[in-house]
């Protein structure tokens, strides 16, 4: 079966509140967990138009690199090191207005200005965080917050 995705223009609500159920009829049937976190950065790059979206998995010590859409990126990423690095260590999400802004801010591409992270859990612990990053400074505020939390909830890890 053909997956598609309907993109529509509107408020950052709007367009998610669209897109959420079009995720979750992808994520729903599939076990693969790869397959699904590909699916949701693509359809996340197609809707929005964002830089860079991608998941970091937890390996061990360390976030590693997984299914992401945009420029070459970091492969691993220590505890408490940049954005990434901290949310996985604090368990939060981290909205960074401007990244030359946030102390330690890890440069995986210079054409980065302003970036969400959200954590990813099983069973209260973080096995994951979901990285977006814009070209746009303060271009994620306390609505991506909302939506992209209760996106990363429909994900089996």
């Amino acid at each position: 079966m053909a997956e598609t995705l309907t993109t529509i223009t509107g408020s950052k609500a709007e367009q998610y509140a669209a897109l959420l159920p079009q995720i979750e009829a992808l994520v729903t049937h599939e076990e693969d967990l790869i397959a699904n976190l590909a699916n949701v950065t693509a359809a996340l790059k197609e809707q929005f138009g964002w830089l860079w979206t991608g998941f970091y998995l937890v390996k061990e010590d360390e976030l590693v690199l997984g299914p992401f859409q945009g420029p070459i990126a970091c492969t691993r990423i220590r505890k408490g090191r940049g954005v990434c690095g901290t949310s996985w260590e604090r368990g939060e999400t981290i909205v960074v207005p401007d990244v030359e802004q946030f102390p330690g801010h890890i440069a995986c591409s210079s054409r980065s200005r302003s970036e969400i992270v959200v954590p990813v859990f099983k069973n209260g612990t973080v096995t994951a965080v979901l990285d977006v990053d814009s070209e746009a400074l303060a271009a994620f505020d306390d609505t991506d917050k909302h939506w992209l939390e209760q996106l990363v909830a429909l994900l089996r890890f």
